[in-house]
């Protein structure tokens, strides 16, 4: 391994434009951690939001983005059993994952599904960790049950779509455009609504009301979230795209017996995120590896490139996800 990797750094906080190409030490495999040479890594909202300086990485971990990549490990530290040097892996990272090599807890490394190649892999872990842990453990959605899922063409939609069809569900997803309700439909959602002409509350009513809502909005959508809810229904938010104040009428809540839950991922303890790539590999895996499900590509930037690659991002334009090729 050489000692030195490119990577690439928030210069200050601000746009696109702040992400500069930059050389670094490569990082060394602490106890209990692998090194991973990157191929591919992920690129998510939570990236952006750190560029903006509006969410500040943990203390111990990378100031670098990027928490997700898929690559071959490169360095085995002290008390790890599970990886050998050469092993494929995806991982979650803790940041750092817009460099050519980045350290990361060794249970927080996957094996990249069989039949799947690097590229797809690098998709998997932030979106998959989000969707099995609020989706399924924290709002416990069930065969039968109806789902709505906002933002049904992101990467946390596209995902979230597939597992709760996968797993039985009947699945609602709003969208923005024709394409991306097509895209949503083809993917196993029973209906894609158009948010810009739909109204999801008036449709979810009709059907019996959801039993769970997954929203990454925020703002507005809360109300009208527990409005389109059923009796007993849950609603789980992971993102706060337009606000995170609302104003609730907590009478509706406690007549209809509603749960308002959510969670973030990154400050999470190790054990906690271990748990859960734990339950991806014996619940998601297998589908994956039968090609029941698969993550869905949108667009591959270099590393280089990466400011474009959030700017892409923001425009809203894509389905599905996005990654930066760094030796794939």
């Amino acid at each position: 391994m050489s000692h030195t990797m490119r990577v690439v750094e928030i210069s200050k906080p601000g746009g696109p434009e702040v992400l500069k190409p930059a050389s670094r030490a490569v990082p060394v495999a602490g106890h209990g951690e692998i090194v991973i040479r990157v191929a591919y890594a992920g690129v998510n909202r939570p990236d952006a939001a750190q560029r903006a300086g509006t969410y500040a990485p943990p203390p111990d971990a990378s100031d670098l983005p990027g928490l997700e990549a898929s690559g071959t490990v490169a360095e085995v530290g002290p008390g790890v059993t599970r990886w050998k040097v050469g092993d494929q892996v995806c991982a979650l990272l803790p940041g750092g994952g817009y460099a050519e090599y980045v350290a990361t807890p060794a249970v927080h490394a996957l094996p990249v599904p069989k039949g799947m190649d690097l590229r797809a892999a690098a998709c998997l872990p932030e979106t998959y960790f989000t969707v099995w842990t609020n989706v399924f453990e924290r709002g416990g959605l069930q065969a039968g049950e109806r789902f709505l899922v906002h933002g049904g063409s992101s990467g946390i939609g596209t995902t979230a779509i597939q597992l709760a069809n996968a797993r039985g569900a009947r699945v609602f997803a709003t969208a923005g455009s024709a394409e991306k309700c097509d895209a949503c439909t083809r993917l196993g959602a029973a209906r894609a609504i158009n948010y810009r002409d739909e109204d999801f509350v008036e449709i979810l009513k009709a059907e019996g009301g959801a039993n769970l809502i997954l929203d990454m909005v925020g703002g507005s959508y809360v109300a009208r979230n527990l409005s389109a809810l059923a009796l007993e229904g849950r609603l789980v938010q992971i993102a706060l795209m337009t606000g995170a104040k609302v104003e609730l009428n907590l009478a509706q809540v406690m007549m209809r017996r509603l749960t308002i839950t959510g969670s973030t991922l990154r400050p999470q303890s190790l054990e906690a995120k271990a748990r859960i790539a734990a339950a991806l590999e014996r619940e998601v895996w297998p589908l994956l590896e039968a090609g029941r499900i698969a993550p869905v590509m949108d667009r591959e930037f270099a590393l280089g490139e990466a400011a474009a690659a959030h700017a892409y991002l923001e425009t809203s334009q894509h389905i599905g996800k996005i990654v930066l090729t760094v030796a794939g």
